[in-house]
């Protein structure tokens, strides 16, 4: 979490307009990429740099390539963004993105060229253009403010932490961009089998990311939640890709190559955008910390933090500037923004020697009566924090603790804050799954979270001297 604006951040992607047929990029769908672009690098952790930036970078090039749209690779912008979220997608006009959590996810340089393929073969379908639907990319606090205006709690808050939304391909789309992007992989040089390993693995993981947060298996933001996989997707590419092994023989999948590009890569939280560790969050640069109750599972975007427990409420925690105003006129501009019809009255109370303004009220939905506090914290000068929570009416799922527990770290807190990354390690002599997997810094599913990263079964029979990823701390 950064700190941030009032204002929320949203972005209407109308695609309706008619693009020019054959290669090359209309002027409409330039246009489109360039407005976008930077909205979406706010949304989504901005660009990285670096090793692991450029090596996407030049991958991601050639195989947009390879689709006919531009004889140059630098008419592809080509992104790494530094997002916990796994995804990946494309907008008209050259602008191909990759998450660094989808990056580290996948096993070799052939199955990072199909997922950007299939992107890019949305884009040179031109997809969006034939739906003609609109995509937006918006922040869980849209979803908060509607709910507060009579929205369905539960149904408007499903699905927490900004994320681009690109429903509605068909199936015949998706289809037709998984056989693009094999296409192109190929005529790539790489090996067509990987269109079907990085999907197993995508499945995976968010099966396994379901499981672990409670959720169903289409609830989070991910690459498959977007572009649906299932059994028949995946034996259809790959018996689609059999075909192309077949004419042409073993292709390149170059693990080494991409295994030295994403090691030491940031997995999970970016440290400089705050740490959750189970239920706490800490954030370095902010000094910042606060405990969600038992039970609620937290969410770090470079926005805001969005805590959740079933039905039972949701919360954010965002800042924001004073611009010389009370904490009463602040709390009023946010319960406004909310569109709630008057501003409750605030009660100012110092919590672990903030001083703080607390504010209710209950206010009707579709769903039934639902209770909202708002806590804004004066921090400093220039920077206030707030807590915006929902529940159903008179079901206080812990809120109080929540608003009590933020806190000031300590400066040995905060020297004493590492997020994780991607570790490249060779396989010893007398390693098993088991004994890697111990050295995964999780407390839970350790095996099944280094087998997933590692694209093997539990049963893997590992070869001393190989190369394997583990998440590690610092």
């Amino acid at each position: 979490m950064r700190k941030i604006s009032l204002a929320l951040i949203p972005l209407a992607l109308l695609a309706s307009a008619s693009a020019a047929q054959g290669p090359g990029f209309s002027t409409s769908e330039r246009k489109i990429g360039i407005e976008a672009h930077p909205q979406l690098l706010q949304q989504f952790g901005g660009a990285m740099q670096g090793r692991a930036a450029d090596y996407v970078k030049s991958v991601g090039q050639r195989i947009a390539g390879q689709s006919g749209m531009s004889a140059r690779p630098q008419d592809y912008t080509v992104t790494l963004l530094n997002s916990n979220i796994n995804n990946a997608f494309a907008l008209p006009g050259g602008y191909v993105y990759i998450s660094r959590q989808l990056l580290a996810l996948l096993s070799n340089e052939a199955e990072l060229a199909f997922v950007m393929g299939h992107e890019v073969g949305h884009v040179a379908a031109r997809h969006s253009q034939s739906r003609q639907q609109r995509s937006t990319i918006s922040g869980i606090g849209a979803a908060i403010l509607g709910a507060v205006t009579g929205s369905n709690i539960v149904g408007q808050l499903a699905n927490t932490g900004a994320q681009l939304y690109t429903l509605g391909f068909s199936r015949e789309q998706e289809r037709q961009a998984d056989s693009l992007g094999l296409r192109y992989l190929a005529q790539a040089g790489y090996d067509p089998m990987s269109s079907a390993s990085s999907l197993n693995s995508l499945g995976a993981q968010t099966g396994l990311e379901a499981r672990l947060t409670g959720k169903g298996s289409g609830s989070g933001p991910s690459w498959l939640s977007t572009h649906p996989a299932n059994n028949e997707r995946v034996a259809r590419i790959r018996k689609e890709a059999q075909t192309f092994t077949a004419r042409a023989g073993a292709r390149a999948m170059n693990r080494d190559t991409f295994l030295d590009a994403i090691d030491g890569l940031p997995y999970d939280d970016d440290a400089t955008q705050g740490v959750i560790e189970g239920t706490r969050f800490r954030h370095p640069q902010l000094g910042l910390a606060f405990e969600a109750p038992s039970g609620f599972v937290l969410e770090n975007t470079p926005t805001a933090v969005n805590g959740a427990r079933g039905n039972a409420g949701r919360f954010q925690s965002t800042g924001g500037q004073p611009e010389g105003q009370t904490l009463a006129a602040y709390s009023a501009r946010i319960w406004a923004a909310a569109g709630a019809q008057s501003a409750p009255q605030v009660q100012i109370r110092r919590i672990n020697g903030i001083e703080t303004a607390v504010s209710s009220v209950r206010q009707r939905s579709n769903s039934g009566e639902v209770d909202a506090t708002l806590a804004v914290y004066r921090w400093n000068d220039n920077a206030w924090y707030q807590m915006l929570m929902i529940a159903p009416a008179g079901r206080d799922p812990g809120f109080q603790t929540l608003l009590n527990s933020v806190r000031r770290l300590t400066p040995q807190e905060t020297a004493g804050i590492r997020g994780r990354r991607v570790s490249v390690v060779r396989v010893g002599a007398n390693d098993t799954v088991a004994s890697l997997a111990a050295r995964m810094d999780y407390t839970d599913d350790k095996v099944a979270r280094f087998t997933i990263l590692n694209g093997i079964a539990a049963n893997t029979r590992l070869v001393p001297g190989s190369r394997v990823k583990l998440i590690v701390r610092g």
